[in-house]
C-alpha cells in the first residue's frame, strides 16, 4: 500500500511538472527577456457547463479575451484543449484555459479585484461548472 501511494504521488508530481512546463510552451513569440520581467503566472482552467457548446466556448474565450485590458496584464494567452497524444498524466477534461503574466504580486492582486475581471466573472461565471487556479511565482 505505501508502494501506491508513492506512486500516486511521483505521478501527480510528474502531472503537475509536466503541464506546468507545456503551459509555457505557446509563450514562443515572448522573448527569454520578457518572460523574466513577469515573474509572476495566473494559469486558470475552465470546464463549461455544456462541454459540447461551441457557442458557450466561444463565449468564454471572448469574456477571457477582454481581461488583457487591466493594465497590470503583462501578457494574455487564452488556449482549448490540444490534440496532442492520450497518456495517463494529461488532462485534456477542460475546455479554455487562460495564462496571465504580470509584473509583480501586486499587479496580480489588482487584477482580482479589477472593475473588468469582476465584469468578466458576472458576465461567464454561469457558463462555467468547475474552475482551478494555478498562481505561479518564478524562481
Amino acid at each position: 500500500m505505501k508502494n501506491a501511494s508513492r506512486r500516486n504521488f511521483l505521478i501527480t508530481a510528474a502531472a503537475l511538472t509536466a503541464g506546468a512546463a507545456a503551459s509555457a510552451m505557446p509563450l514562443v513569440t515572448m522573448k527569454a527577456n520578457e518572460t523574466a520581467k513577469y515573474p509572476v503566472v495566473h494559469h486558470v482552467f475552465f470546464w463549461l457547463k455544456n462541454p459540447s457548446s461551441t457557442e458557450d466556448r466561444e463565449k468564454l474565450i471572448a469574456g477571457v479575451k477582454t481581461l488583457s485590458k487591466i493594465e497590470t496584464v503583462r501578457a494574455l494567452r487564452v488556449g482549448v484543449v490540444a490534440s496532442t497524444e492520450k497518456r495517463e498524466v494529461v488532462d485534456n477534461s477542460w475546455a479554455v484555459s487562460e495564462l496571465i503574466f504580470f509584473s509583480d504580486l501586486e499587479g496580480q492582486a489588482t487584477y482580482q479585484t479589477h472593475p473588468i475581471h469582476l465584469e468578466f466573472i458576472k458576465n461567464c461565471s454561469h457558463l462555467w461548472e468547475k474552475v482551478i487556479v494555478y498562481d505561479a511565482v518564478d524562481v
